[in-house]
């Protein structure tokens, strides 16, 4: 399965996520930033929170992997330079993205020149484009977070990680099989088999995990794994924002298309291939980070409603509100509150969690971290 993941969205001729727009009423799915400017207005102010109890180092970078469309970067960097709390030039942007047409779409919306081209050849040249941000900073894409300078880095990962192939394990008397993908040759369709003996994907089950049926994402863990040694060997701040659970669902692998759910056999390479984020996973990686024998500091998860409730989202509504003149726009703004933050949608579906170096330990003991307290 997480073979058929890897070709339906990363193949670079036909892959879901390579060659087209799949975000808003026109694609597949929306997201929290594509709904209103509040959401990432509000990750900003957190993250200036806990940078300035980090002493506000410099130079300082900031890390997203899979922008999107740029939105919440956007809105990210439109709170730093209004408050005015570091120079441009001391600010760059490392965006972590394989799509050539989101890469173009993130350039448009951040930038305020063109690409510059980059020699490949070159292996001094870690990314493959650069740009300068609409307020300055410089910026730069990469197709890998192994790639991206080692520096202080506040690193963000919205709806990342719920896109990287899951591998889907069933216990049963006979031992551990692995859900795969095959070729019914009656009908010429795909169809799930079982694996006959135990795959290399079953070495990332836990010992205490008590359930049958699981998704493990190998790539997930190796990825934060080397965020969480990055945060504790160079200094920074990660968030990770996605839909998931804490280790107590074994079913969650799907497809939408337009909104829909989609047979994730049917078409592929159309649809959005989706499982749920397993946090207890993550933790464990950030619990075990390579080259770095320190556990980080985790806080979370908890839900979107209770993140943004607490970073004062219902203020910042009567704000907008109040700012416009626009019957139309205040009822727009509601409803973005409405979808952002309803315990039943948005604001109790997804979670966040966030990680911090060992060595700020004393410091987050007398001031947790805002929305996690």
């Amino acid at each position: 399965m997480s073979l058929i993941m890897n070709i339906c969205i990363l193949t670079s001729t036909a892959g879901y996520y390579m060659n087209k727009d799949m975000f808003g009423t026109q694609g597949d799915f929306t997201t929290s930033p594509e709904v209103s400017q509040m959401f990432g207005e509000l990750l900003a102010i957190w993250f200036i929170n806990e940078w300035t109890k980090c002493g506000k180092p410099t130079p300082l970078q900031i890390v997203e992997l899979g922008p999107g469309r740029g939105t919440l970067m956007s809105d990210v960097l439109r709170v730093f330079s209004k408050l005015n709390l570091i120079e441009p030039s001391k600010l760059s942007v490392s965006l972590v993205e394989i799509s050539p047409h989101l890469s173009q779409v993130q350039e448009k919306k951040l930038c305020n020149s063109r690409t510059q081209p980059i020699d490949e050849t070159d292996t001094s040249n870690r990314h493959y484009k650069e740009a300068q941000t609409l307020y300055g900073s410089p910026v730069r894409w990469y197709r890998n977070l192994s790639d991206v300078p080692r520096s202080f880095s506040l690193f963000l990962a919205h709806e990342f990680f719920d896109a990287l192939p899951v591998h889907k394990l069933v216990i049963n008397e006979q031992g551990c099989h692995e859900v795969l993908v095959d070729l019914n040759p009656d009908e010429c369709t795909l169809r799930y088999v079982l694996s006959r003996n135990r795959t290399p994907a079953s070495i990332y089950i836990q010992k205490d995990d008590p359930r049958k049926s699981l998704e493990i994402s190998p790539q997930s863990i190796v990825i934060v794994q080397e965020m969480a040694a990055r945060i504790n060997q160079d200094g920074g701040i990660g968030m990770i924002v996605d839909y998931g659970h804490e280790g107590e669902k074994c079913d969650t692998f799907r497809a939408f298309k337009n909104h829909k759910l989609h047979d994730p056999l049917l078409e592929p390479g159309t649809a959005d291939l989706t499982a749920d984020v397993d946090f207890s996973a993550l933790k464990w990686a950030a619990r075990n980070p390579a080259r770095s024998g320190k556990s980080n500091l985790i806080y979370g998860t908890v839900d979107q409603r209770t993140f943004l409730t607490k970073m004062g989202i219902d203020l910042r509504l009567e704000k907008l509100i109040a700012a416009s003149q626009s019957e139309s726009i205040k009822r727009d703004l509601k409803s973005a509150h409405q979808m952002l933050t309803d315990p039943n949608e948005m604001g109790g579906k997804f979670k966040i969690m966030t990680l911090f170096p060992v060595g700020m330990e004393k410091i987050l003991a007398r001031y947790p971290p805002h929305g996690f307290s």
